[in-house]
């Protein structure tokens, strides 16, 4: 398809791509060794240079590979924004396996389903979260266990203080009894850094096409599916970002270390790949491990000047209602980036009377590892619309026959690029791409004669709570497995802070069942975005001659009684 939407690239944005990097072993060689002695990371006050986590990383690697893993074999890291994170990262994947970040905010269940579907063989893990480990480990495949403390990295007197606090001041390091025994070997992340600094590290050969990490996301089939990522996909994707980014880096000062703000988690893609932008042009980047303790995020933003702050709207607007924020210094501030969930008109305005720059708003998707479009970086207004293709990418609208719509009509949103995955893992991809290699995004939209493209609506029924991904059927299946709910749907209604939240229509079996009880019931198999905020009790659900649920039905239900 002829790209016409090149000609509205902003000054210094090329069409065409270059990238010298095949793998991502030969992009954290190259970057590390270019970058050593600048500082990479800094988290609750400490930081790291290239040099350092370079160093750290390797001796990862040389420990995973004394593991006698296959080449390729999952190793799972489960834990928020530390200065651990990184090195682990680039430890998996330059000992030559395959990584699957794992959100920590999940239950038992959801854990268990991603370590079985990825066959991961060893895991990191922050202490806080072992106890849900614990309860799983038994039924998966894990033979390794490296537990890391909040501390690990914050040096040896403030780590100990920090990991003090936490557990006897805090209480937020609950019990557990993970320890070796003959399916397993539980060590600590100091012992696997001490231990590789002595072990031998050989450097895998790696092709662009092999497997770097698998990613997941929502499914429709009530859990979460995996996601093939190749080598050559995340290169690919960084270099899409860099060369849409080229505006920004020119205008600032040729000494200038830019720091960007990483407050969203790691686990999700968005984050992560702003993580490898910023790996690839030298970036300093600031962790923040607890976004939602705003008071202590402002102070962090007031700790040095920072350049970047990508947010989802949820984000955007608790830092507006700190009476805190507006103090702030925002002199050096470039770029406010917004994806995962749409920014709201009214959070963009906020934001720009604030801090006198716009919310720069973008489109991405796990399958696209968060690149697809964006708004040119340079634009001075918040304009509502998610932007031109990036470079690299190619989009159309279609109709439900997959024919290829004209200019202003709206159909579904597919997708191609070298940064697009190829598969899913363990799972049929025939109804996801169109015969011609496009991905189907569920997204329904149009795109007017210069590109832009304009979002009105999800195709399927996923909600974006947060700018999380929940799927109505994983929440229903689990309120269903209460012995007092005969059945149930679930829609998306409006929320003033999240977006959307969930809520579920409920049918009794027993009519002594409360709403709290169901509240409580989805504590333990649901994480927290997950679990329904509004519950109704209705005598009947709403269905087609056929039996199909008609959730349209409920949604309007819902959105009249709003």
């Amino acid at each position: 398809m002829n790209k016409f939407w090149t000609d509205s690239y902003p000054e210094g944005v090329s069409a065409e791509l270059t990238c010298e990097h095949r793998t991502l072993l030969n992009f954290f060689d190259n970057t590390f060794a270019k970058y050593a002695q600048a500082e990479l990371s800094t988290n609750m006050g400490v930081t790291y240079s290239y040099e350092q986590i370079d160093t750290i990383s390797r001796d990862i690697a040389a420990w995973i590979q004394s593991l006698g893993l296959a080449k390729g074999s999952t190793v799972g890291i489960m834990m928020p924004n530390v200065n651990q994170y990184y090195p682990i990262v680039v430890g998996v994947i330059r000992a030559g396996m395959v990584l699957t970040t794992i959100n920590p905010l999940y239950t038992g269940r959801e854990l268990k389903h991603q370590l079985m579907d990825s066959d991961a063989q060893a895991i990191f893990i922050l202490e806080p979260f072992c106890e849900t480990l614990e309860k799983v480990i038994h039924e998966t495949g894990i033979k390794s266990v490296v537990i890391s403390t909040i501390g690990d990295m914050l040096g040896t007197i403030k780590g100990n203080v920090v990991n003090l606090a936490a557990k006897h001041i805090k209480k937020a390091i609950p019990s557990h009894g993970l320890k070796s025994n003959s399916s397993y070997k539980v060590v600590s992340f100091k012992s696997v850094v001490k231990q590789g600094k002595s072990l031998s590290y050989s450097r895998p050969v790696v092709q662009p096409d092999d497997l770097a990490m698998l990613q997941y996301t929502g499914g429709t089939t009530g859990v979460a599916k995996g996601l093939l990522v190749t080598h050559h996909n995340v290169v690919i994707a960084t270099a899409q970002f860099e060369e849409w980014f080229n505006p920004v880096y020119k205008n600032l000062p040729k000494d200038t270390q830019i720091n960007t703000i990483v407050a969203l988690p790691l686990y999700h893609i968005y984050a992560f790949v702003v993580f490898l932008l910023g790996v690839r042009v030298g970036q300093h980047l600031t962790l923040v491990t607890n976004p939602r303790d705003i008071d202590g995020f402002v102070k962090i933003l007031g700790q040095r000047p920072f350049h970047i702050l990508p947010a989802v709207n949820t984000l955007y607007q608790a830092l507006l209602n700190n009476p805190k924020f507006e103090s702030l210094d925002f002199s050096e501030l470039k770029l406010s980036l917004s994806g995962g969930m749409a920014a709201t008109p009214a959070t963009a305005k906020r934001w720009q009377d604030t801090t006198g720059l716009p919310i720069i708003e973008g489109w991405g998707m796990s399958e696209s590892l968060g690149v697809g479009t964006a708004n040119p970086l340079i634009n001075t207004e918040y304009n509502g619309n998610i932007g031109l293709p990036l470079p690299g990418v190619d989009i159309n609208i279609r109709d439900e026959e997959g024919n290829i719509l004209a200019l202003g009509e709206v159909g579904e949103m597919c997708i191609k690029g070298d940064n697009i995955i190829s598969s899913y893992h363990k799972i049929d991809n025939a109804s996801f791409f169109t015969v011609d290699g496009y991905l189907k995004t569920g997204d329904v939209a149009s795109m007017n004669e210069r590109g832009y493209i304009q979002i009105y609506d999800r195709k399927k029924d996923m909600l974006i709570v947060s700018g999380f991904n929940v799927f109505p059927n994983e929440v229903e299946n689990i309120i269903e497995m209460h012995p007092k709910v005969a059945e149930c749907s679930v829609v998306g209604v409006d929320d003033e802070s999240q977006g959307q939240s969930v809520k579920a229509y409920v049918v009794k079996s027993d009519n002594s069942v409360t709403e709290q009880e169901i509240k409580d019931f989805c504590k333990e198999s649901l994480a927290g975005y997950k679990r329904p905020r509004h519950i109704e009790f209705i005598d009947e659900l709403p269905k087609s001659t056929v039996g199909k649920i008609l959730r349209h039905e409920l949604r309007k239900k819902a959105s009249q009684a709003s």
